[in-house]
């Protein structure tokens, strides 16, 4: 990336072209999140096509019909991703991201670097809740045998619910521009 000489990125960048609007978190955390739940289906499609075709639709007791798997995983992946740009968003975690830093390399990382990071923590802590503590209890609340076979704890689970917050935070980083933002304040009344 092209450094202006006041250390922000110069108009080339793809960030200088992102979003600048009250609901700009939107359209890059639903188009990072549907972008990001595509290539972590395509994943998990090489290693158990099952997986995404019956697995996913018997967590909600459906039947594997058609594309309702993969209707399923990238409606996840864009919840999740507008979940990620509101949170990204947010005046606390905003700051967070934007903070200057002692360490060499990261006070040289831009803000695009850092969010794709923030994609990749978000991937990962994902991993940890949603299939590792909430499956199980919403597996033994519906009761079916089909999504016993989800493989939560599996590595190319973990390899792809970091690889779809890599990518959110890629394609958010690319869509919103986050420099000169403060950080929202919470919904108010």
């Amino acid at each position: 990336m092209d450094g202006g000489s006041d250390g922000t990125a110069s108009a080339t960048s793809a960030s200088a072209f992102g979003l600048e609007s009250p609901l700009d978190w939107t359209v890059g955390g639903a188009l990072g999140g549907a972008i990001g739940a595509a290539v972590f289906g395509l994943l998990v499609w090489l290693f158990d096509p099952e997986v995404v075709a019956v697995a996913i639709p018997a967590i909600y007791g459906l039947e594997p019909v058609g594309v309702v798997g993969w209707g399923i995983h990238v409606a996840h992946g864009i919840v999740l991703g507008l979940v990620f740009g509101f949170l990204m968003t947010r005046q606390a975690v905003l700051e967070f991201a934007q903070m200057d830093v002692e360490t060499a390399a990261l006070s040289r990382s831009g803000m695009w670097v850092r969010t794709v990071a923030a994609g990749f923590v978000f991937g990962l802590t994902i991993w940890a809740i949603l299939p590792l503590l909430v499956l199980p209890v919403w597996i033994d609340a519906i009761g079916t045998e089909a999504a016993g076979d989800f493989p939560a704890t599996a590595v190319e689970s973990l390899v792809g619910h970091v690889l779809f917050g890599t990518v959110l935070g890629l394609v958010f980083a690319t869509t919103v521009d986050l420099r000169s933002r403060t950080g929202e304040a919470p919904i108010e009344d």
